[in-house]
């Protein structure tokens, strides 16, 4: 498993002082980017090949929240590739080598000239070294959303939602859908759908159901009534 050390920055916490669930995605992402980067199959190789990939879904499961200035190992591993999809695991554990979060996540390689799935190269094939699937109850990619939801406050997209790829990051839709529920809460696992890219000065309205207690999903449309991102957090028990 590729692996990177790191220490919880204080930028990085939330009110109570533990790691936000969006900073544990931001550091499971960034693993990916650095694997990326370092097997020659990053950011510049993939615009070379008009390529990019493109997350399908995201299931994080978080065991204990790191707290400020905690050692931290990250890892992440490929573990299968079927078409133009590519499967991934990450990992983080403490000082003591205990699993502090782990998570699993869907790819969809895109070319950016036709906007269609592309097959990865045989460079990508030989670079990502495939490992055996993280011990953990794996979800289902999709989420279902309920028919009743309560209507939140729209969001315009602005230059500090976006990445390189000049859509909204993986990491800000998770953001503004628990901005939508108006309130902090300790979550236990994250499930994220990505349908639709969305763009500088787009706009986001979010639809908040609860379904079950201790479970808020959270659907953000676009003017259209389309869903761009489907969010679903369980909280603490």
């Amino acid at each position: 498993m590729y692996s990177y050390q790191s220490r919880i920055r204080y930028s990085e916490l939330d009110e109570t002082g533990y790691l936000k669930i969006e900073s544990l995605l931001d550091y499971f992402q960034d693993c990916s980017t650095f694997h990326s980067e370092d097997i020659g199959l990053g950011v510049e190789y993939l615009k070379s090949m008009h390529m990019v990939w493109v997350m399908s879904s995201w299931q994080i499961v978080v065991k204990r929240y790191p707290v400020l200035g905690e050692t931290v190992t990250v890892g992440t591993a490929p573990y299968d590739f079927k078409g133009f999809i590519g499967y991934r695991n990450f990992l983080m554990t403490d000082g003591k080598g205990e699993r502090l979060a782990f998570a699993n996540t869907v790819w969809s390689l895109i070319d950016t000239e036709t906007g269609k799935p592309v097959k990865p190269t045989e460079e990508m094939l030989r670079g990502y070294v495939l490992e055996p699937k993280l011990d953990m109850e794996y979800a289902p990619r999709k989420i279902a959303v309920p028919e009743e939801s309560t209507a939140g406050e729209a969001v315009v997209i602005r230059a500090h939602h976006l990445d390189t790829n000049h859509h909204v990051n993986n990491g800000q839709y998770v953001r503004i859908a628990m901005d939508a529920l108006g309130r902090e809460c300790r979550i236990r696992q994250l499930r994220a759908e990505y349908k639709k890219q969305v763009y500088i000065n787009d706009v986001l309205y979010p639809y908040i159901s609860r379904p079950e207690e201790g479970t808020s999903v959270v659907a953000l449309k676009d003017e259209k009534d389309n869903i761009c991102c489907i969010v679903e957090l369980k909280e603490d028990k």
